[in-house]
C-alpha cells in the first residue's frame, strides 16, 4: 500500500482497528431530513466522539468549519432522490480533483447489487477506484438496497461486500442481519462497516445489533439517524463508542447512556 493510501487510512481506521463514522449525507437523496436541517448544529455536540464524517461537497462547504472537523468521508454519487422512479439510478457526482481540493480522506458511494441499474453502480465503482488509487485515496463502497429493506439478508450482503472488494474497494458499508452477519464479514477480504438504516425503536435495538456486529467481525459502525435523530443524541453517541472502541457490552452501553443522559442534560439534546 503506497504512503498516501496508508495514511489515509489510519485517519479513518483507529490504532485498535476500529472507526466510528458519523453519516450526515441523506440529504442527497431525501432532502432536509428531521434533526438534519441544519447540520452544521446537528454534529457540533457530536463531533468529539466521531472518528470521521461521511458528508457531500455541498455540506461540507457550507455546513463544516474546516478548523473544527474530523476526517472526511467525501460523499460522491446521487443524481436520484425518493421523488424519482429508482434510487439505485446513480451516478458519480463529484471529481476526484474535488475530493483532493476538499482533502477527503476517503470518497464514498454506493452499489445496488440486483436492481436494474446494478452494472451501472458497479461499473461507476470501478471507475472511481481506479481514480482513488492513482492519488491514493481509498474508496468506501455502500451496499445499497433502497426501498427493498428485506434484502438485508447474508447471502445477498455477503455478495454485494464480495462484489465491492473484487472491485477495489478499500472498505465496505452494509447492512447488520441477525442470521449468518459472520459470514458476511468472513467472506469479504477488505474491513467491513456497519450502516444503521431507518431510526429504530429503541436505543437498546440499536445496542445491540451494533455490539453483535462487532462481536461477528465488524470494524465499526457508520450510523446517522440512530444517532442524530434520537432525542439524547449525545448519550447515544457516546454508549455506542463505547461498545465500538473499548469492547463495551450493551449492559454497559445502556448504563453510559442513562449516566451521560442524567449527568448532561445541556448536552444530551442537540435541541437544547
Amino acid at each position: 500500500m503506497d504512503w498516501g493510501m496508508e495514511n489515509r487510512m489510519a485517519q479513518l481506521i483507529q490504532a485498535d482497528g476500529r472507526c466510528m463514522f458519523l453519516p450526515i449525507d441523506h440529504g442527497y437523496f431525501l432532502g432536509p431530513t428531521r434533526n438534519l436541517e441544519e447540520p452544521g448544529k446537528t454534529i457540533e455536540p457530536l463531533l468529539p466522539y466521531s472518528d470521521a464524517l461521511f458528508v457531500t461537497r455541498g455540506v461540507l462547504r457550507a455546513a463544516v468549519d474546516p478548523a473544527k472537523t474530523k476526517p472526511i468521508v467525501l460523499r460522491v454519487s446521487g443524481g436520484t432522490s425518493i421523488a424519482g422512479h429508482d434510487l439505485a439510478d446513480e451516478g458519480i457526482t463529484t471529481s476526484m480533483e474535488e475530493a483532493i481540493r476538499l482533502n477527503a480522506s476517503a470518497v464514498g458511494l454506493s452499489i445496488f447489487v440486483g436492481s436494474e441499474y446494478e452494472k451501472q453502480s458497479l461499473l461507476n465503482l470501478g471507475k472511481l477506484v481506479d481514480e482513488g488509487e492513482k492519488y491514493g485515496i481509498p474508496v468506501m463502497a455502500v451496499t445499497a438496497v433502497g426501498r427493498e429493506l428485506e434484502q438485508r439478508e447474508s447471502r445477498y450482503l455477503a455478495m454485494c461486500c464480495r462484489i465491492a472488494a473484487e472491485l477495489g474497494a478499500r472498505v465496505v458499508k452494509t447492512y447488520w442481519c441477525a442470521d449468518g452477519f459472520d459470514k458476511v464479514v468472513t467472506g469479504c477480504p477488505v474491513p467491513v462497516i456497519m450502516a444503521g438504516g431507518p431510526q429504530a425503536d429503541t436505543e437498546g435495538e440499536v445496542m445491540e445489533f451494533v455490539h453483535d456486529g462487532m462481536q461477528n467481525g465488524s470494524i465499526g459502525i457508520n450510523l446517522g439517524r440512530n444517532v442524530w435523530q434520537n432525542e439524547h443524541p449525545v448519550p447515544m453517541i457516546r454508549a455506542l463508542r463505547h461498545i465500538v472502541h473499548d469492547n463495551g457490552s450493551v449492559q454497559e452501553a445502556q448504563e453510559l447512556f442513562d449516566s451521560v443522559k442524567a449527568g448532561e442534560p445541556g448536552l444530551a439534546s442537540v435541541a437544547s
